[in-house]
């Protein structure tokens, strides 16, 4: 199959992979118990509950499923029932704010610090896997796989708590909790890369043995390259392929935000308005960010495939 053909076969699934992850989402949000309006415990009088279920159409899910649909997908607009094309609706939490709004605002930073925290994990994962893969069971073996099991056992914000501790609290490098310049970034984008760099160290780390082990690199040896050479010109391309794969839903985790991350380092992104939104039951809210990561997924899942087939051309001929 072509590019081309791999491209348009995968924008004809997107609308179906996003009305299967709407359905299951907000049948979830639906059953979740509570009210929107509801606030640290108190309720509002059954009758103020009833104008705001009236007043967003939410008495009925199926209603209320069936338009959001109509404005989320455009239909509206195109029919011009709608003045906005994908308008995911207002906001039942943050009044005067539509969710539109509020990912406009928040997806900027969420991508920034994702793509920093994926520098970071590139950085730290393919260093510690390819000399972990080059030399197994030396000290930088033993280093790297330590790090990495913390990394994946780790949860965030065991590791975001730590980082703000030590490096905030403590050592006073950064400021805590606040999102004010670049430096702001470098705690969060730390504590987010962690388990990406600790399975991105692993993949190497096995590509590397296997590599090193196949015919065409001992062949390279034998001819007269040195290890390190071999294992540059020969085995670390074919070592990086699984890497490639990984890097489309890690990039598009990353890129989305660490809900608990930023939360923790109270970062403007669109994470933090998720932990929130799912607390409040803002179904609007927590949709439209749910459709917004899954769009972002299928593309960077695209992205990666395509990389794929440029980086190995025996893809595209099987």
């Amino acid at each position: 199959m072509s590019v081309g053909s791999m491209i348009l076969r995968r924008s004809l699934q997107l609308p179906l992979v996003l009305a299967a992850v709407f359905l299951v989402t907000f049948s979830l949000m639906w059953l979740v118990p509570g009210n929107p309006m509801e606030s640290e415990g108190r309720r509002p009088p059954p009758e103020i509950a009833a104008l705001f279920e009236r007043s967003y159409a939410m008495e009925d899910p199926v209603t209320f499923g069936v338009q959001y649909v109509d404005r989320a997908s455009g239909v509206a607009w195109l029919t011009g029932r709608h003045d906005q094309p994908f308008d995911l609706g207002p906001s039942l939490r943050h009044a005067d704010w539509t969710v539109n709004e509020i990912i406009a605002a928040g997806l900027p930073v969420s991508m920034a610090l994702g793509a920093l925290a994926m520098i970071f994990a590139l950085a730290i994962g393919l260093g510690a896997g390819i000399i972990a893969g080059l030399r197994p069971g030396s000290l930088g073996d033993a280093v790297g796989q330590g790090v990495s099991v913390i990394g994946i056992s780790l949860p965030g914000f065991v590791v975001g708590s730590v980082l703000s501790a030590v490096f905030c609290a403590g050592l006073q490098w950064f400021p805590v909790a606040t999102w004010d310049g670049w430096t702001s970034a470098i705690l969060p984008a730390l504590a987010l890369s962690l388990p990406f760099a600790a399975a991105i160290a692993r993949l190497v780390r096995y590509g590397m043995l296997e590599e090193m082990r196949s015919d065409h690199v001992r062949t390279a040896m034998a001819k007269g390259r040195s290890r390190t050479g071999a294992a540059v010109h020969h085995a670390m391309k074919n070592a990086l392929l699984p890497v490639l794969s990984y890097l489309g839903p890690a990039t598009a985790a990353a890129m989305t935000g660490s809900f608990v991350v930023e939360k923790v380092f109270a970062v403007p992104g669109i994470g933090r308005h998720f932990v929130e939104g799912v607390l409040g039951k803002d179904v609007t809210l927590v949709m439209g960010i749910v459709l917004c990561y899954s769009s972002l997924l299928v593309v960077l899942n695209l992205a990666v495939d395509v990389l794929y087939r440029v980086v190995d051309p025996r893809i595209e001929a099987g």
